[in-house]
């Protein structure tokens, strides 16, 4: 049997022939054939020769060898030509075969080549951008300018290391690659060059960077809550909407902030006035109508018992309208606007309750309790709780001979002092009783007639 020897083209590429990987040598896919490098690529894809020495299979060979095929891509091979799947070389010169599904042989250009894979693939002015000058791309394998169609509009455009650069001329901005138009200041703060929660102002021409309302921090580099909780914020402040204010302004209209604890404010109403602490505190009284009768008197919003420190010690306190009226227990003396003690005898005259020319000695009452007992001064009359005169006299050496001292007045010593009928003569100050001629008796009892019995004779 005649002898053929069949050549053909093989690229090899890594990323085209799943069958295939990196530092495997290629496994082969025909009998009795062998492989030459024919072009090695930039990638580290290469073109390989394929000599295949085996005969051509005749009808008997493929009955006995392979199943029939029939290839869509080589109609071109006459039947005793035919092989199975690529082993026969079905395509064109420098094309590629690779099998499909069921065996079917597919022709294709390698890479950096163009025409009929099932005739001839020419190879094209490149391959790679190595093999344009700097200023021009190898784009379909051919070297071109990259700048057409690569920049946007009134975009500039340089051809820089086969790679197209594009950019805005002075004076305007935008996306080169898009468009680009005249300089607007504002369009520096889009994008925005801040961080987030911040806003980006003009000011003389540079863009400014700030925390919006409500954020701290480093506007370059974004802005947050100042707080988010009580524990961001010290220790006499609370965190409210996010931001630590004051604990105390939880305190109501007119209270005090007594401390700060836990973040929160502990409130008091002043003294003496009334309401939440949290809420308002407002006065008791705004007159003295708004106070109770144990308190009748308003004073600065407060209500007030006006006896309340107005008495000393142990001193009673009544109230006559709005005026208290200072006074010490029965049982106990003192100054009540100082001190109240109990009784003592001598307090009993102190100070002195009787009259002038009186003395005051202590006493008792009919009851039995002690009291004062007010008496004139000796030599003296009258009455002795108001007022005691000196008597006439103090003794009977100051009375005429017919007169006596009696309660200092210089009066006749008969008066009352002889019994009825009884004939009275004053002398040295004393009354002289005598019976009448006729009486017998005691002058100072009772006088009476004398009887004369008759006398009985006894013999």
């Amino acid at each position: 049997m005649q002898q053929l020897l069949v050549v053909a083209l093989v690229a090899v590429a890594i990323t085209s022939l799943p069958q295939l990987s990196l530092g495997k040598k290629i496994e082969k896919r025909c009998v009795n054939c062998s492989y030459r490098t024919y072009y090695t690529y930039g990638d580290g894809r290469s073109l390989q020769r394929v000599v295949y020495q085996n005969p051509v299979y005749t009808r008997d060979h493929e009955s006995t060898c392979a199943p029939p095929h029939h290839y869509s891509n080589a109609p071109f091979l006459p039947r005793t030509a035919q092989s199975y799947g690529c082993s026969g070389s079905p395509c064109g010169v420098n094309a590629v075969c690779q099998e499909a599904a069921g065996g079917r042989p597919v022709c294709s250009c390698p890479p950096g080549f163009s025409g009929n894979p099932l005739t001839h693939c020419n190879r094209g002015e490149c391959l790679d951008n190595v093999e344009c000058r700097g200023d021009l791309q190898c784009k379909d394998n051919r070297c071109v300018n990259p700048c057409v169609g690569a920049c946007g509009i009134g975009s500039n455009c340089e051809a820089r290391n086969h790679v197209a650069v594009c950019s805005c001329p002075a004076g305007y901005n935008g996306d080169p690659y898009h468009a680009c138009h005249l300089n607007d200041p504002e369009e520096q703060c889009h994008p925005s060059p801040c961080g987030v929660n911040t806003k980006c102002e003009i000011i003389n021409g540079v863009p400014t960077c700030s925390c919006v309302h409500g954020y701290v921090g480093n506007p370059l580099s974004g802005c947050r809550h100042e707080c988010d909780h009580d524990g961001d914020c010290t220790s006499r402040d609370m965190c409210s909407n996010f931001k630590c204010v004051p604990a105390c302004g939880q305190c109501g209209t007119g209270a005090t902030c007594r401390t700060v604890s836990g973040h929160r404010a502990v409130c008091e109403c002043p003294k003496g006035y009334i309401g939440s602490p949290y809420s308002e505190c407002r006065p008791e009284c705004y007159g003295d109508a708004d106070c109770p009768a144990g308190r009748p008197a308003c004073f600065y919003g407060i209500c007030k018992n006006t006896c309340d420190g107005a008495c000393g010690v142990g001193a009673d306190c009544n109230l006559r309208g709005l005026t208290p009226v200072c006074s010490c227990p029965r049982d106990m003396t003192g100054d009540p606007f100082v001190r109240c003690r109990p009784f003592t005898k001598e307090d009993l005259c102190d100070p002195n309750p009787c009259g002038t020319n009186a003395i005051c000695v202590p006493g008792h009452d009919n009851t039995g309790r002690e009291r004062p007992v007010c008496n004139c001064l000796p030599g003296h009359t009258g009455n002795p709780l108001s007022h005691c005169s000196r008597g006439e006299c103090l003794s009977n050496n100051e009375c005429p001979d017919h007169r006596a001292c009696i309660n200092y007045q210089c009066i006749d010593p008969c008066i009352g002092k002889c019994a009825t009928g009884a004939s009275c003569e004053p002398k040295a100050h004393l009354a002289v009783c005598r019976c009448p001629q006729g009486q017998s008796g005691d002058a100072l009892v009772s006088c009476r007639q004398t009887r004369t019995f008759p006398v009985a004779k006894y013999h």
